[in-house]
């Protein structure tokens, strides 16, 4: 990427105006190089917390949209147009990162350094060792009944057995949700009361339980996957 889209700058690189953060300086009206590291949320001008109302994201979205389209730099400078094209495709990423609540937390973990993609092992979470090891049983015997050609009652039982395992777990899933929210909301008090020490401990609480979520989930996908084979 170029420097030059890369730059700190305090000032209008066009005219010289305060412009600290702006997309686009307010007093002639150029398209502006944000700050370094400047993440979704402040790109979108929002708090970093974790409650956002959608109809004002959306709203912040589209507005962006139309004052970053392609067609309000025909006449520009090579620069201008070059960064406008770099603020539409963070526009879109920081629109993906933060409409979804799940995403919104992983992203913003990433950001505080609690989170690396692929550096998480999945264990399964204690209290679920004793259910998983009985579906793991049931998913090795659904395979070598599958392997033997076995039909019959035996095999009917153990397709319904590992559905009511699979929506049980699908219901655990929901109950992970709620704990999250619960964990996001904790979050975002800490950022208006600027508890530094529970803020961490937020976002301690927030990965331990994405991580629970995430093997929860795969485990859920792994028994559809063979229930529909």
């Amino acid at each position: 990427m170029n420097a030059i889209h890369t730059e700190t700058a305090s000032t209008c690189w066009s005219c010289g105006a305060p412009a600290a953060g702006e997309h686009f300086c307010p007093k002639c009206g150029t398209i502006q190089k944000l700050p370094r590291g400047t993440d979704h949320f402040r790109f979108l001008g929002l708090p970093r917390k974790l409650w956002i109302a959608m109809d004002d994201l959306e709203a912040r979205f589209h507005q962006l949209s139309w004052k970053l389209h392609p067609d309000n730099f025909v006449r520009a400078t090579v620069e201008e147009r070059d960064l406008s094209l770099e603020r539409g495709s963070q526009l879109n990423d920081a629109y993906r990162a933060l409409r979804d609540p799940v995403a919104r937390v992983e992203y913003l973990l990433a950001i505080e350094g609690m989170r690396k993609e692929g550096a998480t092992k999945q264990q399964a979470p204690p209290e679920l060792l004793e259910e998983v090891f009985e579906l793991n049983e049931s998913l090795d015997e659904l395979r070598s009944s599958r392997e033997g050609n076995q039909h019959g009652a035996e095999m009917t039982a153990l397709l319904r057995r590992l559905e009511e395992a699979a929506h049980g777990f699908e219901a655990r899933l929901k109950d992970v949700d709620e704990q999250l929210m619960a964990a996001a909301r904790q979050w975002d008090a800490t950022v208006d009361s600027g508890d530094a020490a529970t803020g961490r401990a937020a976002l301690a609480r927030m990965n331990e339980i994405l991580n629970r979520r995430s093997y929860i989930r795969n485990l859920v996908r792994g028994v559809n996957e063979e229930l529909s084979k």
